[in-house]
């Protein structure tokens, strides 16, 4: 079977049910497994490259508007590739190639591959997902030995956060100009790591807030995991977050408790490496009852936090 991928997350799942060799293209934001840089690449951003946080924003609330995707096809590639299974998704409306360029497309190609759309919107939802390609891909029975072994460390980590006296109060933004609380499956992932989220909400979407809601939550803890971002990326923002009014009289600043971590290759991702999310928040909030995995980056922490602009 040749298949395509249109997401990265959908690149990993794949990967993670060993159809790896069976992959043939991807998005020109898959980077993981790191074999899948050298392979055909077919979409294109319409995102200009030096775009800042504001544009970007501005960009997908046009693309909302007029109901288009900032991201598009390039047909002489896929047509060239031939794929049997096309794998996307229908969760946002942005940030991937919109459902209906999908389906015209597969329609025009020959063979009329299968489409699989993933829209999960929790944890167990993203296990799911796996079962879905799984099943498409004619490997159904890999979908339960890898989702089974996935639960065995959120499992791990939920029995180790049973156990604690105390859960920390946390506020996950997903962007910083302007403010995104987190959604989908990140509150749940704070709830099994041992934190409160204090504005986000299970199984629902991220949604603009304003900066006082912060302020009024007043957590104590930051997490910077920014929507396709990376810790480098999201840090180019920082004066942005300390401009804001407020910003150096928050608990968490005060106590150095803002951290940045990878939003682009983790938490804005609803494939496998999740639970990698999971361990990677459980051990930023309580590290002396979550360690940190081997292989796993240490969340970037502030240092600095406590310098706010005057």
């Amino acid at each position: 079977m040749r298949i395509v991928s249109l997401l990265p997350s959908a690149t990993e799942i794949i990967c993670e049910l060993g159809l790896g060799g069976q992959l043939v293209g991807v998005t020109h934001e898959c980077d993981y497994p790191p074999f899948v840089l050298s392979l055909p690449k077919v979409t294109r951003t319409l995102i200009p490259a030096d775009a800042s946080s504001r544009q970007i924003d501005a960009m997908v609330r046009e693309r909302l508007r007029t109901q288009r995707a900032l991201y598009t096809l390039d047909l002489p590639v896929l047509e060239q590739l031939r794929p049997d299974l096309i794998v996307t998704q229908a969760l946002c409306d942005v940030c991937a190639v919109a459902e209906e360029e999908v389906k015209q497309a597969a329609c025009t190609l020959p063979g009329q591959p299968r489409v699989v759309n993933l829209e999960p919107m929790r944890l167990e939802e993203v296990f799911a997902s796996l079962r879905q390609v799984a099943e498409a891909a004619g490997v159904a029975d890999r979908a339960n030995i890898v989702a089974n072994a996935l639960r065995r460390r959120v499992q791990a980590v939920a029995e180790r956060s049973a156990r604690l006296d105390r859960r920390r109060r946390v506020v996950l933004l997903e962007w910083i100009d302007p403010p995104f609380c987190c959604g989908h499956w990140t509150p749940e992932l704070i709830r099994l790591a041992g934190g409160i989220e204090l504005i986000g909400q299970e199984g629902q979407p991220s949604r603009t807030i304003s900066w006082e809601a912060v302020r009024r939550a007043d957590p104590d803890v930051l997490v910077l995991a920014c929507c396709g971002y990376s810790v480098e990326r999201t840090l180019a923002d920082l004066p942005i977050l300390r401009s804001f009014p407020g910003y150096g009289d928050l608990k968490c600043v005060q106590s150095g408790q803002v951290y940045v971590v990878d939003g682009s290759a983790y938490f804005s991702r609803p494939g496998p490496r999740l639970v990698d999310s999971l361990e990677i928040l459980a051990h930023l909030l309580h590290p002396d009852v979550h360690p940190l995995p081997a292989g796993l980056p240490q969340p970037c922490l502030l240092k600095q936090a406590l310098t706010v602009s005057p």
